[in-house]
């Protein structure tokens, strides 16, 4: 058995998800998807004939994203047709399932070099374009019919059951919004300084000229002042019915909780911002860095899955991470990095206080709240950043964790080699 090595990672800009409104919105996913493929093999004279597999997640895969985005892309991407490929979906942690799956096959001895990454277009997703407003993101669950089995184990929305644990953690809206603020800041300052530069890979229109160099979703100019001038998301979503027998999203978490009171809180600056992106990570096992001359910028050291009440949803970040260090040997203090997904504020301000974690270790160069969230894609972007951190910080281990929909959450461990 071997070691996986991560090689390379990279990432396109993340573009504003919305149709005439981003800069990447009227593309196809396999151009974004394309885009990465390339730059990894370009960035690594890779030889793509000798790609055992590509492991990608799409969350929607359905319309544009329907199909095998990963083979797809591939494709597109002009990659040998010998180099196969799969998606997934594991809602939003699916970026870093593939990294683990793609890991996972190299230490086995299955495989020797395997990419993995995801693509996700927001703006394809009429559903989705109102999460950052609150009044259609259940239409997601209902288009895919996954309510109606769920009474048992009744999935809520994602911002209703975000303000619901916000409530039952005794976090109020000032805090949320701080948190909001700083992604802002924290992104704007690493923006600024260029830490984005090493992974982050142009888009270009099919035509040859620029589509995004940049990331087009942080709003700078953010302050605790504006955001307190918001009105709460989720006040219409909460009272929308998603199961045969007209149960609305809160009486999802009441029927589970009833005991429980809250008021809407989370907004469009304490929410995670809709996005178009993609982003992709070559691993490799020992005997394919000795083939190839590459030198490895990272060691996976171990990847967790856990599962977490469905209804409250976002929750897993948490037992995945402690998972994940007592799986590895370690402790919360070995950890120098974390990327912890701002899905929404409650996620990360829950995450930092049941862990005590070191705020200033935490998405050390902004969040999801500032940069936006590909769902299918972010995994393997938080993972790139974390990488980046380390090898510009000097750090030695960073963890990396998300929530997903239906309570579920992956968690990741790198350790840097350079």
């Amino acid at each position: 058995m071997s070691d996986a090595f991560i090689v390379d990672a990279c990432r396109t800009p993340r573009g504003i998800g919305k149709q005439g409104k981003g800069a990447l919105a009227h593309l196809h996913p396999q151009d974004l998807g394309a885009t990465v493929l390339r730059a990894l093999r370009d960035r690594n004279a890779l030889d793509t004939a000798t790609v055992d597999d590509i492991i990608w997640s799409t969350s929607q895969q359905r319309g544009k994203q329907a199909g095998d985005l990963g083979r797809l892309s591939a494709l597109w991407a002009g990659y040998d047709l010998k180099a196969s490929g799969v998606t997934l979906d594991r809602y939003c942690g699916g970026g870093i399932t593939t990294v683990g799956f793609a890991a996972a096959q190299i230490i086995a001895g299955f495989e020797d070099i395997v990419i993995a990454g995801g693509t996700e277009m927001m703006s394809h997703h009429a559903e989705c374009d109102a999460w950052d407003v609150g009044t259609e993101y259940a239409a997601l669950g209902r288009a895919r019919g996954n309510y109606d089995l769920h009474l048992e184990h009744p999935i809520s929305h994602v911002g209703v059951a975000a303000d619901a644990i916000a409530a039952m953690e005794g976090i109020d809206r000032a805090t949320l919004e701080a948190l909001g603020v700083d992604s802002q800041r924290k992104a704007k300052a690493a923006i600024d300084a260029g830490h984005f530069s090493k992974s982050l890979v142009p888009v270009y229109n099919r035509d040859g000229s620029l589509a995004l160099d940049h990331d087009e979703y942080p709003r700078p100019e953010t302050t605790a002042e504006s955001l307190a001038g918001l009105k709460p998301a989720f006040t219409g979503v909460e009272n929308v019915a998603a199961s045969p027998d007209g149960t609305t999203m809160r009486q999802m978490i009441e029927r589970k909780y009833p005991e429980l009171s809250w008021e809407p809180l989370h907004h469009a600056g304490t929410s995670s911002g809709v996005v178009d992106g993609s982003a992709a990570l070559l691993l490799a096992s020992e005997s394919a860095l000795k083939a190839n001359g590459w030198t490895p910028r990272a060691r996976i050291v171990t990847s967790v899955n856990v599962g977490d009440c469905p209804t409250l949803i976002l929750n897993a970040p948490v037992p995945a991470a402690r998972k994940a260090l007592e799986r590895a040997g370690l402790t919360v203090e070995d950890i120098d990095v974390w990327e912890i997904n701002e899905a929404f504020a409650v996620v990360t301000e829950k995450a930092i206080r049941d862990l005590g974690l070191d705020r200033t270790k935490v998405n050390i160069n902004g969040g999801s709240i500032a940069l936006g969230h590909p769902i299918g894609a972010t995994g393997a972007i938080l993972i790139g950043t974390a990488l980046d951190e380390l090898e510009r910080s000097g750090g030695h281990y960073a963890l990396i964790t998300m929530c997903a929909f239906g309570g579920m959450a992956p968690a990741i461990i790198l350790e840097r080699l350079n």
